[in-house]
């Protein structure tokens, strides 16, 4: 297989030779799409032998040989859908299959219904033994796969030929091919580890063959992440754990208790593929906390023992209630989880370990908290630790102020002044108020810089439309290009603006828009010339003086426009000349004759003032090559998926090179259409960019995403996922 394999990917001699693209990188993987289907059900063919090294008991049921029986007769169908389906995941993405990729979330697990959980064990279970045959040879081929996506960092989670792609493709072929859903469950981890091992084969020798034809692989700059997207691994639970999916579940529902509650799944697990992928990093943090001392039982008090004495009746201890044990668990995981969270400074971490009694206190007589996100106490410990991120440092700005504010809420808990869900409310309304004293000077420059930004998009995206009318006026005349690139550009952000700024709803305020008729006249080949210089000599210094006044308006840079002036000189001169005047014609032909102006992609355009008030960063006059040579290095840029900036959502925090500098931002505001954000720090200084610029800085990873969801919930989420490895086990 692997000789044959290197036959069909080629593997270059030649060092020299062209290197391959990434669509013949990808064609040469599902060249291996059908031979690896047929290596599976080949194995699953032998796995029925009776006897031998090769034989499966499990597949020795009825139902699951008379399943196998059947793939293997249609062998030929199964190995076409098999590479229809993966050629539809590596090409499209996976289209709709693709909607419930991200991490499993905690307050997400009450939606699930029966049906859903056991269905998507198969996938889950698939990819786990996926996965262990290809972790050794994965992080290489992902490295090379980056450098053809033009990435200059490792990118797994963009890598079109990651295991679940083949996973997902497996799972649909089973399920066409094979309707009895019994079966198909026993079959899909046997099939899914077969599938591993040769797939494991597939990585290295492409990895060999992209090697071997000169592509170099990225690297990760900055060394290992904590975790995924620079999130805290995830965290594990403790041997002989009460914690699995089913009872968290119940525990969410608070019917934990209710004898007529739902019989237990626990060898079920959610439609989620992301999180089994961080699974593994979960055993790190369940042996540290194995190894946490236990405390000793007290011993009993000595009493005289009567010998003639019939023993007593054994009466089961009266234990704490399993809904009372299971929230005590998943309390202390959340807990041990922000302890490990990287991301909270130390001195907040102390603090936040005092909130916990209280806490324990109150999710005893409150079950709410554990699956309301809006209580009290759980908006308590969100809000203070999400201002606890606008931190980098203890030596920063603010951070001795911050803390005080905490330290007070934490003698209120620890005093007993808090006892319940209100007094959690009360607690948090004192703390935001003072917040609200501190912030007040950074709020107005936030809304200010908001203000500007917002204006800005409705000018450019009504500018926008305005270039399309003055285009369509210009089609079948012959007018020099630079006429039409600047009605495109400068004056159709002159007319937006003089219509934004009209109150009494007139379409052309200041006979802007009219001006456009009398220019493309004045510059037009062919018309008429009886009449024309004279009529020119009229219009000339009213329209120039109109174009002058509304770039001027709107504070349009003067240098923008010169040359557009000095072309538009050159023609008027010429007509008022006429043919006689030789020179004249030459310099009007050479104006002609110019070239339109590229398409501009920079972003939109907005004035001094405004992007004086949002913190405007230029893309042009910011390049990456200068601020690597200040000395700042660069991160790896986000890993689970594309720098795609609609998945940033208002609260983001991130790291942003300013001045040289890592500064610690969060993102304060998003235009409607997503085309300006603002990004604001802690002492108030607001730095805006258009979404080209913002995707750039992402993928060049000098703007570093902290924290895409609020640390609490990210915190409750890896109980979540501790759950999931416990049903694991189980099942």
């Amino acid at each position: 297989m692997a000789k044959m394999l290197k036959l069909r990917l080629g593997v270059a001699d030649d060092p020299s030779a062209l290197q391959p693209s990434l669509n013949d990188c990808l064609g040469a993987v599902l060249q291996q799409a059908e031979p690896l289907m047929a290596d599976v059900l080949q194995s699953l063919v032998k796995g029925l032998a009776p006897v031998g090294p090769q034989s499966v008991a499990a597949f020795q049921a009825p139902a699951v040989k008379a399943a196998i029986l059947h793939l293997d007769k249609q062998a030929a169908p199964v190995r076409a859908t098999y590479k229809a389906e993966l050629s539809r995941l590596v090409y499209e993405g996976g289209g709709k299959d693709q909607v419930a990729t991200e991490v499993l979330r905690y307050e997400d697990l009450q939606l699930f219904e029966d049906d859903q959980l056991d269905q998507s064990i198969e996938v889950a279970r698939a990819l786990q033994e996926v996965s262990l045959a290809v972790d050794d040879v994965l992080p290489s081929l992902d490295a090379l796969v980056s450098t053809l996506l033009g990435w200059r960092t490792i990118q797994p989670g963009l890598n079109p030929l990651r295991p679940d792609v083949f996973v997902r493709s497996l799972q649909s072929t089973l399920a066409r091919h094979m309707p009895d859903g019994a079966a198909r469950e026993m079959l899909i981890a046997p099939a899914a580890g077969l599938l591993g091992v040769q797939l494991r084969r597939v990585y290295r020798e492409l990895a060999d063959w992209l090697r071997s034809s000169g592509v170099e692989p990225a690297v990760p700059l900055g060394g290992p992440k904590p975790g995924p997207g620079g999130k805290p691994a995830p965290v594990g639970t403790i041997a002989k754990t009460l914690l699995n999916l089913d009872r968290l579940r119940k525990l969410l529902a608070g019917d934990f208790d209710q004898p007529q509650g739902r019989p237990e799944f626990g060898h079920t697990v959610p439609a989620s593929l992301a999180m089994l992928q961080e699974l593994k990093q979960v055993d790190a943090l369940v042996k540290r906390l194995e190894q946490r001392p236990k405390a000793a039982p007290a011993p009993a008090p000595a009493e005289p023992v009567d010998m003639l004495k019939a023993a007593p009746r054994q009466e089961p201890a009266p234990g704490p209630r399993l809904g009372r044990q299971l929230g005590d668990e998943v309390l202390r995981l959340m807990f041990d989880t922000l302890a490990q969270d990287d991301r909270l400074l130390p001195g907040y971490k102390e603090q936040l370990r005092s909130f916990e009694p209280a806490v324990r206190r109150l999710a005893e007589q409150d079950s709410r908290f554990f699956g309301d996100r809006t209580h009290p106490a759980r908006q308590f410990l969100d809000r203070i630790t999400q201002r606890s991120l606008a931190f980098k440092s203890e030596s920063d700005d603010g951070w001795r102020r911050f803390l005080d504010t905490v330290k007070d809420a934490g003698r209120s808990l620890r005093d007993g002044k808090v006892v319940d869900a209100d007094g959690f409310g009360e607690l948090l309304d004192q703390l935001q108020g003072v917040w609200a004293e501190h912030d007040q000077v950074v709020r107005q420059r936030r809304e200010e810089g908001a203000r500007a930004l917002l204006h800005a998009e409705q000018r450019n995206l009504l500018a926008q439309k305005l270039a399309v009318q003055f285009e369509q006026a210009t089609e079948g005349v012959e007018v020099a290009p630079f006429v039409i690139d600047f009605l495109k550009g400068s004056w159709a952000q002159v007319v937006a603006e003089a219509q934004l700024s009209c109150t009494d709803g007139s379409d052309d305020p200041f006979g802007y828009r009219a001006a456009v008729e009398d220019l493309i006249w004045s510059v037009q080949k062919t018309t008429a010339q009886r009449g024309r210089a004279r009529r020119l000599a009229q219009l000339v210094p009213p329209l120039l003086a109109k174009l002058r006044e509304g770039l001027a308006g709107m504070e349009y840079p003067v240098e923008l426009s010169q040359r557009f002036f000095d072309n538009l000189v050159t023609l008027h001169a010429a007509a008022l000349k006429g043919a006689q005047d030789a020179a004249a014609q030459e310099a009007a032909q050479a104006v002609e004759n110019e070239p339109a102006a590229p398409p501009a992609d920079a972003g939109p355009w907005l004035a001094e003032d405004e992007a004086e008030e949002s913190g405007w960063i230029d893309e042009e006059s910011l390049p990456a090559q200068e601020l690597l040579s200040a000395g700042v290095p660069a991160e790896p840029a986000d890993e689970a998926r594309p720098a795609v900036v609609a998945e940033l959502r208002t609260g983001t925090w991130a790291e942003l090179v300013v001045d040289g500098q890592w500064t610690r931002v969060q993102l304060t505001w998003a235009s409607p259409h997503g085309t300006l954000f603002m990004f604001t720090s802690l002492a108030g200084m607001a730095h805006s960019m258009s979404r080209r610029t913002l995707d750039r800085l992402r993928s060049q990873g000098l703007l570093r995403v902290v924290a895409e969801r609020n640390v609490v919930d990210d915190a409750f989420d890896q109980v979540a996922k501790a759950a999931l490895k416990n049903s694991l086990k189980e099942g």
